[in-house]
């Protein structure tokens, strides 16, 4: 019996290592540098935060963060990045030139990050939003980082 029952217990604790000691899904990365621009969605469900640093020309990467009831729960989630055309009048809007960077999915702490390179003396606007209790909650930057 005894033999039977550290056969149990070794299983057991096998079996609890495989399943317990996976880790949860985690992001991709997250976003550095100085922060440029940053903004609590008026619910405060969420925040659009745009980074900047000196490499490859200028980066800027951008984040949308969940805040409040929704931090740690899953919900749909999007971030966008993109130069402007513009290389000053912050705040105003951005037209658009070249590509954009995007995330977006079901994520429980942040989409992004998201980079555009090229950046120095240019300015960049960022989107981002959570979707809760059946509303997006958006935040638009305009023109930022000029």
């Amino acid at each position: 019996m005894k033999r039977v029952l550290s056969m149990l217990t070794a299983l057991v604790t096998v079996g609890a290592g495989l399943t317990v000691g996976a880790p949860a899904a985690q992001a991709a990365g997250s976003c550095s540098g100085t922060i440029t621009y940053s903004q609590v969605q008026s619910s405060g469900l969420g925040e659009l935060v745009i980074y900047y640093n000196s490499s490859n020309g200028g980066t800027n990467s951008a984040c949308f963060y969940h805040r409040g009831a929704a931090y740690g729960k899953p919900a749909p989630t999007f971030v966008q990045i993109y130069r402007c055309a513009e290389r000053s009048n912050e705040g105003a809007h951005c037209t658009r030139s070249g590509s954009a960077d995007t995330d977006s999915g079901d994520f429980s702490y942040h989409a992004g990050p998201v980079a555009v390179t090229g950046t120095a003396n240019y300015c960049v606007e960022a989107v981002g939003y959570i979707g809760w209790a059946g509303q997006r909650h958006q935040i638009y930057s305009r023109r930022q980082g000029c």
